[in-house]
């Protein structure tokens, strides 16, 4: 008999998911992770919009498309048309039991259905109300649609991306999405410990824009404190040099040699002890005013060995070091499967077989947080989850 799964942080938390696509499924799944009861609630013409995207046109045929499964593992599903009186009373009727809503609709969407913060604070007072959207609740451009590729270019992420012939270039995922996500998982957290010591709910107000941004510290920080303007810089990193991604025999290495001793042994290495004391590199800030001769020498020396051989010999020394790899190279790393970061359910009949969806980045005491269910087919619980609720409205 296999010992109990230690409990999670959030194990008794029941979350009204109203949200579609990517930053508002990204963040629920997050909570389900963490032991959150997530109860995906779907319009009736389709669900999520995710259900038809992805790269398998058989799975998006049957509402089940790559890009929903990948974060909707773990929550139920419940079909409801908010626009009618029936749907609008179940939804209230689950509010009632719920602790957490969140939405990523435009702004003004949930106040025209009637169902906003202030209509479900009439209805359990203590409810947190997130709201997540392109460019928050309030200011000029909250009325705007967003979606991650403009959020990029708004940000100015855009902007540093690439290098001086490429940029302004897109990151190749949705990193607006996904940075917006993972902030509102972070407030609904913070708002739920807040709830346990006062038991006040809150209103939080999630913009990507604003998150996008928010992310981008260092960048930012230069411009607004040192009065530093960003540049697209390629692979090469703004805060040191050699620190970036060079060419050696076969395949391409980051190294990061930022600190005196890493920029010395790494010249040993490679053959180029007589550099050390060169005034072109001798010091840091040397060393990145003449960063392109700089490279030429490193990756001159960087040719006797490819890539794998480089990245033992040089994190060995104590220079950090990693190849460049596709994703899939990626996810076969050792580590990677080592840490089970990988979770696969074996046979999902709605998928035609196994499924692999990845966790979170962390472990808690010890332990992945995994999913116990795929993903919902579309209103694959409405009639469970109502009738439970009617139960409890009718003992009540």
């Amino acid at each position: 008999m296999s010992a109990p799964q230690p409990r999670k942080p959030l194990d008794g938390i029941r979350v009204l998911d109203l949200t579609n696509v990517l930053a508002g499924p990204f963040c629920t799944y997050q909570l389900v992770l963490m032991g959150a009861d997530v109860i995906k609630i779907e319009a009736p013409e389709g669900g999520d919009l995710a259900r038809v995207l992805g790269a398998d046109p058989k799975l998006s045929k049957a509402l089940m498309g790559a890009s929903f499964l990948a974060q909707n593992s773990g929550k139920r599903s419940v079909v409801l048309d908010l626009k009618q009186a029936e749907g609008k009373a179940a939804f209230l009727a689950l509010v009632e039991t719920a602790d957490v809503v969140v939405e990523n609709f435009r702004p003004g969407v949930m106040a025209r259905l009637g169902l906003d913060y202030e209509r479900l604070k009439d209805v359990k007072a203590d409810i947190v109300y997130c709201a997540i959207s392109g460019f928050g609740q309030t200011g000029p451009m909250s009325g705007a649609p967003a979606y991650d590729q403009i959020v990029q270019g708004l940000s100015g992420a855009m902007s540093i991306t690439g290098d001086q012939d490429t940029a302004p270039l897109r990151a190749g995922y949705p990193v607006s999405d996904s940075i917006g996500g993972i902030t509102a998982a972070f407030a609904i957290a913070a708002a739920l410990a807040g709830r346990a010591r006062n038991g006040r709910g809150a209103f939080l107000d999630v913009s990507m824009l604003d998150s996008t941004i928010a992310a981008m510290g260092w960048v930012v920080s230069n411009y607004l404190i040192a009065g530093q303007a960003p540049a697209p810089m390629g692979n090469d990193n703004f805060t040191a040099a050699p620190s970036g991604a060079f060419r050696t025999g076969d395949g391409l290495l980051n190294i990061a040699a930022n600190k005196q001793e890493q920029f010395h042994a790494l010249m040993m290495l490679i053959g180029r002890a007589h550099l050390i004391d060169d005034p072109r590199f001798a010091e840091r800030e040397a060393r990145k005013q003449n960063r392109v001769a700089l490279t030429a020498e490193v990756e001159a020396g960087l040719a006797a060995r490819s890539a794998l051989e480089w990245e033992a010999v040089l994190n060995k020394a104590g220079v950090p070091a990693g190849r460049v790899l596709s994703v899939p190279d990626a996810l076969s790393l050792e580590q990677v499967k080592a840490r089970g970061f990988v979770h696969s359910f074996a046979d999902v009949e709605d998928v035609g077989g196994a499924l692999s969806v990845c966790l979170g980045g962390y472990r808690l005491d010890g332990l992945p947080c995994a999913p116990t269910t795929p993903p919902p087919r579309l209103g694959a619980d409405t009639e469970s989850i109502l009738a439970e609720v009617h139960s409890t409205q009718a003992r009540g």
